[in-house]
């Protein structure tokens, strides 16, 4: 969790681990999505997605990496901190997002059925929540699209 470059500090440098945490959920057999916590250029929390294999409908990627971050600085409320993901969060990863009041959102390829921040629902847009989250979507789109694309392909050809 201490992936840390003072040289390359930007948005790419942090997918780029977001990519690598989906190929291992991936691995594992189950959808390859990553994500990971940042505040103050480091990393503090980590997690990809693994609902079959931990048997909990609730353990998607950008949830296990707040857990993970939460857990790491002692404190539920994730402030000033960004999260990075590779495919647009839904619904339930928004609202755990908006309560832990991070700051930033940035995720790669958009969620076309249950994306909630531009595909299906725009939360953020919503002016009821008591935390508004800035957001960016399409960093390394094709490689983040690409990853579960061929995910499922390859699960339609067993």
């Amino acid at each position: 969790m201490a992936l840390s470059n003072n040289l390359l500090n930007t948005d790419e440098f942090y997918m780029i681990r977001a990519l690598e945490l989906a190929a291992q959920a991936g691995a594992a057999g189950e959808v390859p999505v990553g994500a990971l916590v940042v505040r103050d250029g480091q990393v503090i929390g980590e997690g990809y997605n693994q609902p079959i294999s931990a048997i909990d409908p609730t353990a998607h990627a950008e949830i296990v990496a707040m857990r993970n971050a939460a857990a790491h600085i002692g404190n539920y409320r994730l402030i000033d901190c960004d999260l990075y993901v590779t495919i647009e969060p839904c619904t339930m990863c928004v609202g755990a997002m908006i309560h832990a009041r991070v700051q930033r959102v940035i995720f790669g390829a958009k969620e076309p059925r249950a994306g909630a921040l531009a595909s299906q629902l725009q939360l953020m847009e919503n002016k009821h929540f008591n935390h508004v989250i800035e957001w960016r979507g399409g960093l390394m789109e094709t490689d983040c699209g690409d990853l579960i694309s061929d995910f499922f392909r390859r699960k339609r050809g067993k």
